[in-house]
């Protein structure tokens, strides 16, 4: 079973086709100059992309879970009012002005998706992948999320609801997602190392403490 929770406006405020943006084109056209001028190293940026995709955003985003998870007063307030609980904790700005928090239960999984366009909670979760923005994955996350999941390596009990959250430019999401097993005692630092991006967007769940010995 499926829900696809759904709130977009008629203006949604972005490009909605594939194509390169305007300002897409301007930056890929200067990094193809620099490149060919040799003042920077194409590699060098990739990785630096990478770093904040996978690595320093999504460690905001990793505090908040593992707080809500530690502190069951913040979760009830992250339930409440998540902009203003993320924001107690330092992360504000664009792309995550107002935001909602989904908590994943024993009978409920969460899936983010922004079915316009790539609207991503960057103060929490950093730059967006590529999977995320492209048409496939803003497509087939409604129409078929369990398979979608399957790709990623998660496979659901067919018990478990699968609800989908549609991003907007208003509205933005962060699942938080179910505090594995055999962490009692887990400070908030050692609970953060357990959280991943694809745990806070549905597409995968928290690691394992045997994950990361």
């Amino acid at each position: 079973m499926s829900e696809h929770h759904h709130g977009h406006g008629d203006d949604h405020g972005h490009h909605h086709d594939n194509h390169l943006t305007d300002m897409e084109a301007r930056v890929k056209a200067l990094e193809t100059v620099l490149t060919e001028k040799g003042l920077i190293d194409p590699a060098a940026i990739d990785a630096i992309v990478d770093a904040y995709e996978t690595k320093v955003g999504p460690r905001n985003g990793a505090r908040v879970v593992a707080k809500a998870w530690s502190d069951p007063g913040f979760a009830d307030w992250l339930k409440r009012d998540a902009t203003a609980a993320i924001a107690s904790l330092g992360f504000t700005g664009r792309q995550g002005e107002h935001m909602r928090a989904v908590f994943n239960t024993s009978e409920t999984h969460n899936l983010i998706v922004c079915t316009l366009c790539s609207c991503y909670p960057w103060a929490v979760l950093g730059l967006p992948p590529v999977w995320y923005k492209a048409p496939p994955y803003r497509s087939r996350a409604v129409i078929d999320p369990r398979g979608v999941l399957a790709e990623f390596g998660l496979e659901l009990s067919a018990e478990k609801k699968v609800r989908v959250w549609d991003s907007t430019a208003e509205l933005r999401y962060l699942v938080v997602p179910e505090r594995p097993e055999g962490t009692d005692g887990f400070g908030e630092d050692a609970l953060a190392e357990l959280v991943t991006r694809d745990s806070m967007i549905g597409t995968g769940l928290a690691l394992s403490p045997e994950d990361v010995r």
